[in-house]
């Protein structure tokens, strides 16, 4: 990915690329920050597997026994700065997916969602889902080397509990704006705001 599109505020791209590359070998060295890390990956490739109705326990203990196979437990991607400056990254795990017996094939949803993803073979599945898991793990990498995960966290539970107090429409980001501002993301604080701004 081309360092440019990764900049955030004020953070360049370049440094962006070098934080990831460090995240990912701070992953590489250390099984607890290892195991964080390969869940992002999951939380991508569980969805997939779930909407296609394949078997997800099955997928996540042969990603897990995949990332121990060396006897210690790594992260299941890779991440690099090429000659360019650019970022590079790859997933590898096993993925033993169907799309034509079971659930795949009687349950309605999961056709739809084979459908929707336009894979005619077990293997193009697969590889939906290893890209996934690959983009989710350098959504949450990016975060860690820009705002940091926690501001994401906070800004969707500031909307959330907007949304609560009974904000609707544009409201609901101006309450939880507010908040976050505030450095006050409560259910209480919220109801006033949305009172306030109703009066």
């Amino acid at each position: 990915m081309p360092a440019a599109l990764l900049a955030a505020g004020d953070t360049p791209g370049s440094l962006v690329v070098e934080r990831i590359v460090e995240a990912y070998a701070f992953a590489a060295a250390d099984p607890y920050r290892a195991a964080t890390h390969n869940k992002g990956i999951m939380n991508g490739i569980d969805a997939v597997v779930l909407a296609t109705g394949n078997d997800w326990r099955a997928v996540e203990a042969g990603a897990h026994a995949y990332a121990a196979r060396n006897g210690h437990y790594r992260p299941l991607s890779k991440w690099w700065q090429d000659e360019a400056g650019d970022l590079r990254g790859r997933l590898e795990l096993p993925l033993a997916v169907g799309i034509v017996g079971g659930a795949t094939r009687v349950h309605p949803g999961a056709r739809v969602a084979l459908k929707v993803l336009g894979v005619s073979t077990a293997r193009e599945l697969a590889e939906v889902m290893a890209a996934v898991g690959l983009a989710q793990n350098l959504a949450a990498l990016r975060a860690l080397a820009t705002a940091g995960i926690q501001a994401g966290h906070m800004r969707l539970h500031a909307r959330q509990l907007a949304s609560a107090a009974g904000a609707a429409g544009d409201q609901v980001s101006q309450v939880a704006r507010q908040m976050i501002d505030e450095g006050t993301i409560r259910l209480e604080r919220a109801e006033e705001l949305v009172r306030s701004d109703l009066q």
